[in-house]
């Protein structure tokens, strides 16, 4: 039988006492370094071992196993991942050169407090290259269910969610119905949690090579669920998530004009990163929305001026812009360049505007570049101040200028009701921060004039194909982003129709209503 000794041990780093228990008494002396180990040098290696560990001595534990680099990591591994903040070790009677002991520990994880009890073993060998006796080092003396193929123990929050995040008609959004929001659910979990009421499910678990969760070892906290309620709304989120699924590098936003709460949001590739919230590229001549607006409210133009579309033009002897496919309308009027599409014709209006004008335009009545807390981290636009070509490339969207569908929704938005709302996806009482609010509306001449202009392009413009057969108020401009070391265009489409605005870009799509603009009339046709 093996006696009891009881060694207390003081901890380091500051994380607390340790008692280590071991059997250490009796036995006799082995007949040296040859042959199979004695019950002495079993028990004394055993105990040597375990003091070592639960003192939190990581290199001399592993000296005294056949395997120190793979048992100074693991050990090292088992304190850190695993948050053991204390740990008592108490050796069991030796069966031959085999040694149980049981393991008691305190994890601590956050706030999260459990002391975890399990039993363990440890096996002595003469070691073939000193002839000492070492414990054979595997990764189960830490614990018996980790294995070479999941040598690791790791504590963290449980991939189960603690807080079931619901749309605004309380339907739970989770990541396999609607893959696009897998991102979007982890943050606003991640922010909200505390919120809803939840308090996070802590597990301790073995781990494989990469990290991830295998098998559950023990609980630390079960958690406690919660409830999020978002603006978002299932049926727009699955058609937006369908949508884009027919398209490579598609991604599309939609947002109720009235409120700004986002309705959908969808990307066609799967990654951690949002286009459609975070991307930054520039939207083409869907940005025409913002330039018209400056130029109505200059009193510069009405729509029903007249403003040759020529093939190509520059401003102020600079750099030569064109049409797409080269095309041209001399008799044009502003209305059918914005209908059109034509940048030549917005190139040539540039003298028209100081070079600020589209900059205070795009801030002080479409919100883009303020700092907009949505409820999750979005990029809210960039509309720099400049001269000469980049202030011509700005009126077509072109350039400095960088926006994501998020921000080009917003846009159609501004223009349907006058008035900038910023975005939102959940209650606008959940959101700590201010929200951002535009410095003036857009005038009631200039809401009526865009509108009508957006309502042309719906109907018998660039965007008619797409927007075909849909009633109601209805509104809508393409674009095409000629972008540095693509061979083709960043397809743009946005649109409004009723209390529903969508804006969505497809990378490499071409041109706007063939490529992106079927992605907004699904989503704009989810509710008839």
């Amino acid at each position: 039988m093996l006696g009891v000794t009881a060694v207390a041990v003081v901890g380091v780093a500051g994380l607390g006492a340790y008692n280590v228990y071991t059997g250490l008494t009796g036995g006799e002396k082995g007949p040296g370094h040859d042959g199979a180990v004695t019950s002495s040098e079993v028990r004394e290696t055993a105990g040597k071992f375990l003091a070592a560990w639960a003192d939190q001595n990581d290199m001399r534990a592993a000296q005294l196993t056949n395997d120190a680099e793979s048992a100074v990591a693991a050990l090292s591994g088992y304190r850190k991942d695993g948050h053991v903040s204390k740990l008592t070790l108490k050796a069991g009677q030796p069966h031959g050169t085999r040694v149980p002991f049981d393991v008691t520990a305190d994890i601590s994880f956050e706030d999260a407090h459990s002391s975890w009890t399990y039993a363990s073993e440890l096996s002595v060998v003469r070691g073939r290259t000193t002839g000492r006796p070492l414990v054979d080092w595997t990764p189960a003396v830490l614990h018996p269910k980790l294995t070479a193929e999941r040598p690791a123990l790791r504590t963290g929050l449980a991939e189960s969610e603690s807080v079931k995040v619901v749309d605004r008609d309380g339907k739970e959004l989770t990541k396999d119905r609607y893959p696009s929001l897998g991102p979007v659910l982890t943050e606003l979990r991640t922010r909200y949690a505390a919120a809803t009421g939840a308090a996070s499910r802590v597990e301790v678990w073995a781990a494989g090579a990469s990290g991830k969760p295998t098998t559950t070892l023990h609980v630390v906290a079960k958690g406690k669920p919660g409830t999020l309620h978002t603006t978002l709304d299932a049926q727009v989120q699955s058609r937006a998530e369908k949508a884009v699924a027919k398209r490579t590098g598609a991604s599309v936003v939609a947002l109720k004009p009235s409120t700004g709460e986002v309705l959908a949001v969808a990307n066609s590739g799967r990654d951690e990163f949002n286009p459609a919230l975070q991307g930054a590229t520039a939207p083409g001549s869907t940005f025409k929305i913002v330039t018209s607006a400056a130029l109505l409210e200059s009193g510069k133009v009405t729509p029903g001026r007249a403003v040759p579309c020529p093939k190509t033009t520059s401003y102020q002897q600079g750099m030569t812009f064109h049409n797409v496919e080269d095309s041209e309308n001399p008799a044009a009027t502003f209305a059918q360049d914005f209908a059109a599409s034509c940048n030549t014709a917005f190139v040539s209006l540039a003298g028209d505007l100081s070079d600020s004008s589209v900059a205070n335009e795009a801030r002080d009545v479409f919100g883009i570049g303020l700092d907009w807390h949505v409820g999750v981290q979005t990029f809210d636009g960039s509309v720099p101040t400049g001269g000469g070509d980049d202030k011509a490339a700005a009126l077509i969207g072109q350039g400095k200028v960088q926006m994501n569908p998020l921000t080009v929704a917003s846009v159609a938005a501004t223009a349907q009701t006058g008035t900038f709302r910023q975005p939102v996806i959940v209650p606008r009482s959940l959101i700590s921060e201010k929200t951002a609010t535009a410095k003036r509306a857009l005038s009631p001449a200039a809401v009526g004039q865009l509108r009508a202009m957006m309502r042309l392009t719906a109907t018998s413009g660039t965007a008619a194909r797409a927007m075909s057969g849909l009633t109601g108020d209805i509104g809508a401009k393409t674009g095409s982003a000629e972008i540095d070391g693509q061979p083709t265009t960043n397809a743009w489409f946005t649109a409004y129709r009723n209390d529903m605005a969508a804006a969505a870009v497809v990378v490499q799509g071409g041109h706007g209503g063939d490529a992106a603009g079927p992605v907004v009339r699904d989503v704009l046709t989810t509710h008839g």
